[in-house]
C-alpha cells in the first residue's frame, strides 16, 4: 500500500492530516447531496415526454419525498446511481432524502448548506420523517437541528429523533406503540446449523428485561454450584432450566442450601425461594403536573408514551415515584467515595459518559474526580468529592485519562472541556460532544 508520504509524519501531523481528511469528506457528502437534488430538479414531472406517459410501462412522475415535495420523473435513480457506482434503489434514497431536506426540514438544510451538519445524520431525519405532516417534521426539524452536527454519537441520535418524533403527535405514537403490542411472539428460527438453531422472543421490554435477569439468575447459580462452563453456556441451560419448572425448583433448592451453607450461623436453612429471585429496576423518567400524553424516557429503552407505560409497563411493575432531585447545593464531602445522592445528580445532569463522543448511558459507569483526588491532610475539609468535581467515565476512557496524555477541567458543573495529547479541544455537556478552538471543523 503507498502510504503517500504519510510515513514521514508525527503523530501530530498525521492527526492533522486526519482532520483535513474528514473536512473535505464531509464537503463531499454535502456536494454529493447538492447533486442528488439538483438532479431530481432537473428530472421533475414536466421533464418526462408526454409519449412516455401514454405508453404502457412507461415512465411516471412519483413523489419520492414526503408530503409537500415536488414529483420526480420516476427512472432518474438510475443514471445518478450509475455515477455514484451504487443501485437505482440507493441513488432514490438519496433523492428522496435531498428533496425532503431541503422542502420539509429548513433548519437542517441551513446546516447542511453551511457545512454544520453530518450529512447521514441529516438523512437520518428525513427518512424518519418521511411519513409525518409537514407540521410535525417540522416540529422535529426545531428539536433535532442543532444535534445534526454530529455533537451526540449515533445511538444517542437515533434517540434523540424517535423521542422528537413521538412528541409530535403523541396519539398516533400511542397508535403505533398499540399496534406493535399486538406482534408479539415467541417462535424458534427456521434455519439449523450444524445442529444449532435459535429461539426468539418479541415482548414488551419489561417481560424480556425479567427473563434476561432470570436466566442471568439461573446462570450465576449454575457457577456457584460448580458449572465450569462459559457464562454463554451457562445461559442457555438456564433457558432449559425455566422451560422445567420442577427442575428450576430443585435447582432453587439446591442453591438455597448452598447459601445457607455459606452462613453457617444461620442454622437452618431459612432463606424463602422467592426472596433469591432477582429483582428487575426500570427507570423511568416523566413529566408531572400536565394532562396532555408526554412522551416517558426509561433508561436503556428508549422513548415511549406515558400511555405506553401506564398499560405495558404498569401490569409488569410497582412504581416508587421519586421527587425531582435538587442538583445543586448538594453538600460536598471530603470522603473518596460519592454518595448515592450525588451519584444520582451527576447520572440525572449528564447521563452519558463525559468522555468525547462516547455513547455510553450506563448507571454503572464510574465516577471520576475532574480535578484528582488528593489523600491524606489535603482530603480533610476540602470537599473534594462535589457536583462539579465529578464525571461519569467507563472504565476504558477512566483509564485513558489517567494514563494516556489526556486532561479535562469542568468549568461548571456538568460542562467537560477535554484537551487530547496533540492539542485538539472538545466540549462535552448534555447536548453531546463539540470540537473548540482552531481545529472547529464548522464552517
Amino acid at each position: 500500500m503507498d502510504l503517500g508520504g504519510l510515513d514521514g509524519m508525527s503523530g501530530g501531523e498525521l492527526l492533522d492530516h486526519v482532520d483535513a481528511l474528514a473536512r473535505v469528506q464531509r464537503e463531499t457528502d454535502v456536494a454529493i447531496l447538492q447533486a442528488a437534488y439538483q438532479h431530481a430538479v432537473i428530472h421533475d414531472a414536466d421533464s418526462i415526454p408526454s409519449w412516455q406517459l401514454r405508453a404502457p410501462g412507461g415512465e411516471r412522475p412519483r413523489r419520492f419525498g414526503g408530503v409537500g415535495t415536488p414529483l420526480v420523473a420516476e427512472f432518474s435513480p438510475a443514471t445518478l446511481g450509475g455515477r455514484l457506482g451504487i443501485s437505482t434503489h440507493a441513488a432514490r434514497a438519496l433523492m428522496a432524502d435531498a428533496v425532503d431536506i431541503r422542502h420539509r426540514l429548513s433548519r437542517i438544510q441551513a446546516r447542511v448548506v453551511t457545512g454544520q451538519a453530518k450529512v447521514s445524520y441529516a438523512r437520518f431525519v428525513a427518512r424518519k420523517t418521511r411519513d409525518l405532516t409537514v407540521e410535525q417534521a417540522d416540529y422535529v426539524d426545531e428539536r433535532v437541528e442543532e444535534s445534526v452536527d454530529g455533537r451526540l454519537p449515533w445511538t444517542r441520535f437515533v434517540t434523540l429523533v424517535e423521542a422528537a418524533i413521538k412528541a409530535s403527535d403523541p396519539d398516533a405514537a400511542a397508535a403505533r406503540e398499540d399496534a406493535e403490542a399486538r406482534r408479539q411472539f415467541a417462535t424458534p428460527t427456521h434455519s439449523t446449523e450444524d445442529g444449532m438453531r435459535g429461539f426468539y422472543v418479541r415482548a414488551p421490554f419489561p417481560v424480556i428485561s425479567k427473563l434476561d435477569a432470570a436466566v442471568a439468575f439461573f446462570a450465576m447459580v449454575l457457577a456457584h454450584l460448580g458449572d465450569a462452563r462459559s457464562e454463554d453456556e451457562r445461559r442457555v441451560t438456564a433457558v432449559l432450566v425455566l422451560a422445567n419448572p420442577v427442575h428450576a425448583m430443585d435447582l432453587l433448592r439446591r442453591y438455597q442450601h448452598w447459601v445457607a451453607a455459606q452462613h453457617p450461623e444461620a442454622g437452618k436453612p431459612t432463606v424463602d425461594l422467592a426472596d433469591l429471585m432477582p429483582a428487575v429496576v426500570v427507570y423511568v423518567h416523566m413529566y408531572a403536573g400536565t394532562d396532555s400524553d408526554l412522551v416517558a424516557r426509561v433508561e436503556d429503552h428508549g422513548p415511549q408514551t406515558e400511555t405506553w407505560i401506564r398499560q405495558h409497563l404498569g401490569p409488569h411493575a410497582r412504581f416508587t415515584v421519586q421527587p425531582v432531585l435538587a442538583i445543586e447545593g448538594q453538600a460536598p464531602v471530603d470522603g473518596y467515595e460519592a454518595p448515592d445522592r450525588q451519584r444520582q445528580a451527576v447520572h440525572l445532569m449528564g447521563p452519558a459518559d463525559s468522555f468525547p463522543h462516547s455513547p455510553s448511558l450506563s448507571r454503572g459507569q464510574q465516577l471520576d474526580h475532574t480535578i484528582a483526588y488528593r489523600k491524606g491532610k489535603a482530603a480533610k475539609g476540602a470537599g473534594q468529592t462535589r457536583i462539579g468535581n465529578l464525571g461519569k467515565l467507563t472504565v476504558l476512557h477512566h483509564r485513558i485519562k489517567t494514563f494516556a496524555g489526556w486532561q479535562v477541567q469542568q468549568p461548571f458543573p456538568g460542562i467537560h472541556v477535554w484537551r487530547d495529547p496533540f492539542g485538539a479541544l472538545y466540549l462535552v455537556d448534555h447536548t453531546g460532544t463539540r470540537r473548540l478552538g482552531e481545529h472547529d471543523r464548522a464552517a
